[in-house]
């Protein structure tokens, strides 16, 4: 069994989708962002950069468990450990783990970026606007340049395009239209059509929904105390 310590974000759902994909059995533990539940100690000896997603293996090397942080190397340790979605070859390994590392290098730092500084301009600055909104849209460029050439990042489906579809869902964000990115669009359409992807997303959306009700009705009743 794997715990997973995640939150529905895009990160998170690079987990989600993979656990979903692979078939490996495992349950999920939120960790709110929202209420800073990432700070915990007992999540800090899991994931010491405060960071989601983190997991443990109950039955990991040796059949001892084993804690991993960093989305990307949860990715690479659930392929490696499924024999699923990463070449076993040499060369289509490394043509993996270079698009892998692109999203965890560019792909996520730079749209989250790009959605930070768009979501607030008039706090945050033009120039960090113009800035993250530019390279976002040079990122798409390259996504769909390279998906012009091929069906998924590394041809075949795998951990790249897993790490990488989260991120895509809400191109407005970062100041994008799919419909720009027809290559990409096309690629974005067939990976959300995968029934394991579409229960991927639905991991802890329940949870998430349930938070935004609650904040919701504590802030209606702090207004009607206010005008009361």
């Amino acid at each position: 069994m794997i715990d997973v310590y995640s939150w529905p974000s895009s990160n998170g759902r690079k987990i989600h989708i993979m656990l979903e994909e692979t078939g490996l059995p495992y349950r999920a533990h939120p960790i709110n962002l929202r209420r800073r539940e990432q700070f915990q100690p007992d999540f800090l000896k899991i994931s010491p950069n405060n960071k989601i997603p983190a997991i443990v293996d109950q039955d990991g090397p040796g059949g001892k468990p084993v804690s991993i942080f960093e989305s990307g190397a949860i990715l690479i340790y659930l392929a490696r450990k499924s024999g699923k979605l990463l070449p076993a070859d040499a060369a289509g390994e490394s043509k993996v783990l270079q698009w892998l590392f692109m999203q965890v290098g560019s792909v996520g730092p730079m749209f989250g970026q790009a959605g930070h500084f768009r979501s607030k301009p008039e706090e945050r600055g033009d120039y960090a606007v113009k800035r993250f909104t530019k390279e976002a849209e040079r990122i798409y460029s390259v996504l769909d340049r390279r998906l012009s050439e091929a069906q998924y990042l590394a041809d075949a489906y795998s951990i790249a395009d897993i790490a990488t579809f989260p991120w895509v869902q809400l191109p407005e964000k970062q100041g994008q239209s799919l419909a720009d990115y027809p290559n990409v669009l096309r690629w974005f359409n067939a990976i959300g059509a995968r029934p394991a992807v579409q229960r991927g997303i639905k991991v802890l959306r329940a949870e998430r929904e349930r938070m935004r009700a609650e904040e919701q009705a504590r802030e209606a009743e702090a207004l009607a105390k206010a005008a009361g």
